[in-house]
């Protein structure tokens, strides 16, 4: 295999959840642009069609489809795999990138709030990966979990976020360990502040402050955290599993003090 199709993803079908806006966007139509069919969903049905028509009407190789799911309903889950399957005869990759967040003090934090971010990030989770399974292993596909660097160091105001983020990498971890047999590769990307929509309406930092002509590296793009997908998506990454990739710029380093 030349090394450029080792990158690839032609022929592929993936499902990738959250694919109305931002790093889920993004991922579903690179994507498309390598070859792969890609099945979009989101919640809202009205947010995904322009989407899949932007990809279906360009000149991108790969398919689309939109179904509307809520990650969070294991009956519209199981839909939303049964209608892969039927419309492309088989699943390769499951992106699971649905996840939600709002700002707050753990202190004030309710249940119902609690429950809620947990059950988007974590549980939605926990559902397509558990739908998609048998139709994984069929083929020896691959799952991408986006999980965050809030998972792995904390953050404050976020803790919900960050508890859910956490467990999203140790079932990472974990389900690599259980699937290897079957040829499935369950790997994790771990992104740092990127410049989305979400990262937009709650921080009020925007895509127009990511300028790459100077050394800035402490807010990511959208395509950059797809690049990262496409290669855990590709054969190239055939001897990483269980991994949580981080894409989070310039490190936090701690500096001693000054004496």
């Amino acid at each position: 295999m030349e090394p450029s199709e080792r990158f690839g993803v032609d022929g592929q079908t993936a499902i990738v959840t959250g694919a109305s806006s931002g790093i889920g966007r993004q991922i579903a139509e690179q994507f498309a642009a390598g070859g792969a069919d890609v099945v979009i969903c989101s919640r809202e049905q009205d947010n995904i069609d322009p989407v899949a028509a932007g990809i279906t009407g360009s000149d991108r190789p790969g398919e689309a489809l939109a179904i509307e799911c809520d990650v969070t309903d294991r009956e519209a889950v199981e839909a939303l795999v049964a209608a892969t399957v039927a419309e492309f005869g088989g699943l390769d990759c499951l992106v699971n990138n649905a996840g939600a967040s709002f700002m707050a003090t753990f202190e004030n934090i309710s249940e119902n709030g609690w429950k809620t971010i947990v059950g988007i990030n974590l549980h939605g989770t926990y559902h397509c990966t558990q739908a998609a399974a048998a139709h994984l292993a069929d083929g020896g596909g691959t799952v991408i979990n986006l999980a965050s660097i809030a998972g792995q160091q904390g953050a404050p105001h976020m803790s919900h976020y960050a508890a859910a983020k956490a467990g999203v990498i140790n079932l990472t971890t974990t389900l690599a360990h259980e699937w290897a047999e079957d040829d499935v590769r369950v790997n994790c990307i771990a992104p740092g502040f990127v410049a989305t929509p979400g990262v937009e309406s709650q921080m009020g930092i925007s895509a127009d402050g990511v300028n790459r002509s100077t050394v800035d590296r402490r807010m990511g793009r959208s395509e950059e955290i797809a690049d990262v997908a496409q290669f855990l998506a590709s054969p190239a990454s055939s001897f990483v599993v269980g991994e949580t990739i981080t894409a989070a710029g310039v490190p936090d380093i701690m500096e001693s003090p000054e004496v």
